[in-house]
């Protein structure tokens, strides 16, 4: 933000936004008065006296006993902040002095591969600071199974507690530059798929992956920063958003709050394509998710110059029958791989290029495409997208193809009957729209139907950051979401083979890829 004005402006927008401001925390200004001969109240029965005119009952707990005398000998003018509990307000800091403006809190996402910090103003709930890593959790276990899996080794969920911690703790530290230091952080609101939060939390994760797929918890409630082992202030309340079971967790709460598709009358379609894939539908009346494995093939887990969305992955490509393959790379660094949107876009173009069929095979025996030659990549070797890479990205795309199926039948719907489609999370926000709609990984609906929200898990835990309200409605929305098990409905195997065709089996379901394909064959 380059000056204030532009931040008050902000402030003004995000506070319309969301209504009147009741963050997780408030910090109170007091003027104490001194004690006297007629009145020897106690320092610390004096400040719960003040605080309780201003916001009602209000605990004192002994660990902060001995810092208000400190402060109360010192100063008159008092900031206190306090923190809403289930029974009432619970005082967290006493600051000597006028610090209601310094009020500072964390809204985190912790997805299986990335996790992103933002520092928030709780003054007026505008972002400060980002700060973003790789989740430490990776070298031990690339995704959710196998990270569960190593939860159950002796001392491995200690293990993946502990890695989780300190990733946020660095970012933390990143983001809290002097004067700022991390303990004047008050609060901090997590949106987290639901494995992510047991393992946060030090909960055993083993029956997420078991039927029938029974969380340890779903609404965790509110929790302190000391409970987890997060370096801001010990008794920060911490609110990770609700769960609705093993598959669909607190991220995706986010994101449906985040979409208001809970508000609206036409029918919505939300999509997180991620290391997992999870999809709701529906609008103010009803709600219906389902989930299932994805992401693999899209972060490059399973392909042969699969990476992830780092300098040197390719990540737009476009083939012209004369000029041949045009790639971009993340910051045009010499490719060294292809990540997700890089992937879908030579899927895509290979189709309406007449390279692939139908069926996503190459024609004439052929058995790579290569997409970056030898002479421009940074290993010396060609970057390629193979066969077996198709097959792949073919079986991710069914996935999400049979599950959006499988819904619409189970509600009674067809692909007409939605009249939006909110894409969320990096995926989201970055794969390519056209070649996406192109390969049948998103429906065929009016551009302008289609909304990117970006990292709606981050934007929802700021949400709920700020407003009480939001969070009532977050856990609303997580209890009235009812949710297909995709792993014993026994039509989904039907429709995932079906719809390992590009577009889809019933390309009619894709009028404008079917215009595309036509023209390009009048050209021919």
């Amino acid at each position: 933000m380059s000056n204030p004005e532009q931040a008050s402006i902000l402030c003004e927008q995000i506070q319309a936004d969301l209504g009147d401001l009741d963050p997780l925390t408030r910090k109170v200004l007091l003027q104490l008065p001194p004690p006297t001969p007629t009145d020897n109240r106690a320092d610390v029965d004096r400040l719960r006296l003040a605080l309780e005119h201003q916001v009602g009952p209000v605990t004192v707990p002994l660990a902060l006993m001995s810092q208000i005398h400190q402060v109360c000998s010192v100063c008159g003018r008092v900031t206190a902040t306090v923190s809403m509990t289930g029974w009432g307000w619970q005082l967290i800091d006493l600051e000597p002095g006028d610090t209601a403006q310094e009020h500072y809190g964390l809204a985190i996402d912790i997805g299986t591969t990335t996790v992103v910090v933002y520092l928030i103003d709780m003054s007026c709930g505008a972002v400060l600071r980002r700060a973003a890593d790789f989740n430490g959790q990776v070298p031990l276990g690339e995704d959710i199974l196998s990270r569960i899996r190593h939860a159950a080794n002796p001392g491995g969920l200690a293990e993946l507690q502990k890695t989780i911690c300190d990733t946020l703790n660095r970012l933390i530290g990143r983001l809290c530059t002097p004067p700022l230091v991390p303990t004047r952080i008050s609060a901090a609101s997590i949106g987290a798929n639901t494995t992510m939060v047991h393992l946060l939390l030090g909960l055993d994760p083993a029956s997420l992956s078991r039927s029938p797929y029974i969380p340890v918890v779903n609404n965790p409630g509110i929790l302190t920063a000391q409970d987890i082992g997060l370096h801001i202030n010990p008794l920060a309340p911490v609110y990770c958003l609700p769960s609705v079971g093993s598959f669909i967790g607190g991220d995706i709460i986010a994101g449906v709050l985040v979409s208001e598709m809970d508000h609206r009358e036409e029918i919505s379609l939300f999509v997180d394509i991620g290391t997992n894939g999870e999809i709701v539908m529906g609008n103010r009346e009803w709600l219906v998710a389902c989930a299932g494995a994805a992401g693999p093939a899209l972060e490059g887990g399973v392909t042969t110059h699969g990476m992830r969305a780092e300098p040197g992955a390719v990540d737009r490509v476009s083939l012209d029958p004369v000029t041949g393959v045009r790639y971009s790379t993340i910051g045009n660094a010499p490719a060294r791989g292809i990540c997700g949107s890089g992937l879908v876009d030579v899927l895509a173009e290979l189709f309406l290029n007449g390279l692939i069929d139908r069926a996503a095979r190459f024609s004439a025996g052929q058995r790579y495409f290569v997409v970056v030659p030898a002479a421009e990549s940074a290993s010396g070797q060609d970057i390629v997208v193979t066969q077996a890479d198709i097959d792949n990205l073919m079986a991710t795309k069914g996935a999400v193809n049979a599950a959006l199926e499988v819904l619409l039948e189970s509600v009674g719907c067809n692909w007409q009957d939605i009249r939006r489609f909110y894409a969320a999370g990096a995926f989201g926000q970055y794969l390519p729209l056209e070649s996406a709609i192109t390969i049948g990984l998103y429906p065929d609906l009016p551009r302008s139907a289609m909304v990117r929200l970006g990292n709606s898990s981050g934007e929802g835990a700021r949400q709920v950051l700020m407003s009480q309200s939001k969070r009532r409605e977050a856990e609303a929305l997580a209890a009235r979401i009812t949710y297909f098990e995709l792993n014993t409905n026994p039509t989904f195997m039907d429709k995932f083979k079906s719809s390992k065709f590009l577009p889809h089996t019933d390309i009619d379901r894709y009028p404008s890829v079917k215009a595309r394909l036509q023209a390009r064959r009048r050209r021919l």
